[in-house]
């Protein structure tokens, strides 16, 4: 295995534990619309929406079908209602992941941990944004929407920091902060996806070093001989 400069990160910034913790067997206790929920989101990530059935979701939680139609009026309404507590999960886990004195530290601990979450979940269920773009974009516009504005404020997060970080030095000026930005959100969508595929780190590993590598400050010798090309 080659080496990565990806610190390994232990999940102990409790947002980001608890992020990777909620796709864990919930109590039996739990209220009903809070299991509806959580194992809604673990069969829609594992599975799409399209293959997700009412029963599978019932049989799952161990609730009869007037459980489900107390909270939910519908399927539709049930999935939307994952997504809406999903943005609320991803937008806290971005909150508590991109942590640090400085943009390069915070972009560093940021894939620090999406690298851990996906590792806790060995590799299982993908990213729900990415599987639900795939699924959703062509068919349902009002789903395709809600992901796009998750992709957005994802990127313009992931921009500001890159922005900050050229201000300072830290990152490549070159290439405006909200193109970088895309490729960055970009680039972990593709490794969750075939590390997914595969069952392995690496392909998520790699990516993550080469977007650090991507993004570091251009030498004087490079940035000339860019400048004599053009």
């Amino acid at each position: 295995m080659r080496p990565s400069h990806i610190i390994e990160y232990g999940l102990t910034n409790r947002s980001v534990q608890l992020f990777v913790e909620d796709f864990a067997l919930v109590s039996e206790s739990a209220p009903s619309k809070e299991r509806l929920l959580h194992e809604a989101t673990r069969l829609v990530q594992e599975r799409g929406f399209g293959a997700t059935s009412i029963s599978d979701l019932l049989a799952a939680v161990g609730l009869k079908k007037g459980s489900l139609y107390f909270h939910f009026t519908s399927k539709r309404e049930l999935g939307l209602s994952v997504l809406e507590r999903a943005r609320a999960q991803f937008a806290e886990f971005r909150r508590a992941a991109l942590v640090g004195e400085t943009p390069e530290a915070q972009l560093h601990h940021f894939f620090g941990a999406v690298l851990s979450a996906h590792r806790q979940s060995g590799f299982v269920g993908g990213c729900l944004w990415g599987n639900t773009a795939l699924e959703m974009s062509d068919t349902d516009a009002e789903y395709a929407r809600f992901v796009a504005g998750v992709f957005d404020e994802w990127i313009a997060q992931i921009e500001a920091v890159i922005a900050a970080g050229q201000a300072e030095g830290q990152f490549r000026a070159d290439v405006p902060a909200c193109d970088m930005a895309l490729h960055v959100v970009s680039g972990i969508e593709g490794g969750i996806m075939q590390s997914r595929l595969r069952k392995s780190e690496e392909p998520l590993r790699s990516v993550l070093d080469s977007l650090e590598a991507l993004l570091k400050p251009l030498s004087p010798k490079t940035i000339c001989a860019n400048e004599g090309a053009s």
